[in-house]
């Protein structure tokens, strides 16, 4: 059971902006679309994999970049169609991190018989027909057209979130802020003002405040003392924060506090000024957010230039919303 106020969750345009780069990766990075029809992607990305899996570079590198810089050599062939040191790079990038950091001279010759695997099964695919198959026709076309999105996204997002405008968001947004004041407090939590009281009574007798929390506390955090950490005025309900915050450390409320959740009793353990975060703590985070802010202007900007009619199940024509109303003028 909760009771801090649930922040408002931002919109992921598509599902796609959460998966927008986060450490200034370029579209470059992405693998390359299949080189014939019906070929599975390198590296075996599934159709529905997101921009992040294609274009987030792994933490350390998964093939060590052993070709010259603007060189992509052709390291296998398959039907005299070529796979590209490229298309190693980008299967690597879909291994867990303990494989990533394995040995260049292993994983290098594991990953190419992986592509030349999926290249002859491709190949077998097609010399049968299967690649005529319906199903098989509308995922080809459903996979054509996720890449076209994730490429498109990263080319038109990624000029919004240089490092250097990462900086100038963390200098206005974060760095300038003035701190703010926490409190780091503990509750018990009870269905009823008269049980509420009661414990209130025995803290005033010298009753330990953990002690009582874990035998009458219904909140499931009871193991711990029902310690809430460190919060902001703004994390908590009112009712809730305006007790904590009107108190000192040592402090345990005199009059029991009463929220949606039920009855608290509060104890204060600490205050503190919380300072910004510093740039590094912050970059990861606000890159992400600036990428979902222009990922969803993309996204709308895109949607006003096509024609769209919805339907409901039974065929009928969802009715279009009417515009919003603008305010009189004054």
């Amino acid at each position: 059971m909760s009771f801090r106020l649930g922040a408002v969750a931002r919109l992921a345009a598509l599902g796609l902006a959460a998966a927008l780069p986060v450490s200034g990766a370029s579209a470059q990075t992405a693998p390359p679309a299949p080189s014939s029809p019906g070929a599975v992607t390198p590296g075996g990305a599934t159709p529905g994999a997101t921009a992040a899996e294609a274009a987030t570079p792994p933490d350390q590198p998964a093939v060590a970049p052993s070709v010259a810089p603007g060189k992509d050599p052709v390291v296998a062939t398959v039907n005299q169609r070529p796979i590209h040191f490229s298309d190693v790079a980008a299967a690597a990038t879909t291994l867990p991190p303990n494989l990533r950091a394995m040995p260049e001279q292993v994983l290098y010759p594991m990953l190419l018989d992986r592509l030349v695997d999926q290249e002859a099964l491709a190949d077998e695919a097609q010399r049968t027909g299967f690649d005529k198959n319906p199903e098989v026709e509308r995922q080809m076309k459903l996979a054509e057209r996720a890449a076209l999105q994730r490429a498109f996204l990263i080319k038109e997002v990624q000029p919004e979130i240089t490092d250097a405008a990462v900086h100038a968001r963390y200098e206005k947004d974060i760095a300038n802020k003035p701190p703010v004041e926490e409190v780091h407090a503990k509750h018990i939590l009870v269905d009823s003002e008269a049980q509420a009281k009661d414990i209130i009574t025995q803290l005033k007798a010298g009753a330990d405040f953990d002690t009582l929390a874990k035998k009458y506390s219904k909140d499931a955090s009871g193991t711990q003392g029902d310690d809430l950490g460190f919060f902001k005025q703004s994390d908590m309900v009112p009712e809730f924060a305006a007790a904590a915050f009107a108190m000192q450390p040592g402090q345990f409320s005199q009059t029991p506090v009463h929220t949606q959740f039920g009855w608290h009793v509060i104890k204060v353990i600490e205050r503190r000024q919380d300072k910004p975060q510093t740039f590094e703590a912050a970059k990861d985070e606000l890159r992400q957010h600036m990428a979902q802010e222009a990922a969803e202007k993309v996204v709308a900007d895109a949607v006003s230039h096509v024609k769209v009619q919805k339907f409901n199940l039974d065929g009928t024509p969802i009715a279009a919303k009417a515009p919003p109303t603008p305010p009189p003028a004054k």
